[in-house]
């Protein structure tokens, strides 16, 4: 009876941190994959979910790949076009945003 009791607690609890995982978003992914000194599983949980209140999916998934390679970002700011522009409004207010929400 222990053993199915616990079997069934320990199934409950993986299936929770495999739920947590997979609901993951692209910028906390990226987060928690980039190594960076300080970064954790709240840092990066909290600048997801600014994420998640001030960009799309598309800008989520392409500010994502900062975290990567940061000379994207470089590239992007630098740009001059209209739409590299836009993001890069966006992408500031969110920055500052998740400076405000998640300083540790």
């Amino acid at each position: 009876m222990k053993r199915a009791v616990f079997g069934a607690g320990f199934a409950a609890l993986a299936l929770g941190f495999m739920a947590t995982a997979a609901s993951a978003g692209p910028i906390q992914s990226a987060c928690l994959q980039a190594g960076r000194n300080g970064a954790n599983a709240g840092l990066c949980s909290c600048i997801q979910q600014v994420a998640d209140v001030t960009l799309g999916n598309s800008d989520q998934r392409r500010a994502a790949a900062f975290f990567r390679d940061p000379d994207k970002a470089q590239q992007v700011h630098m740009s001059k076009t209209r739409n590299d522009d836009e993001f890069w409004n966006r992408y500031t207010i969110f920055g500052q945003q998740a400076e405000m929400a998640c300083a540790q």
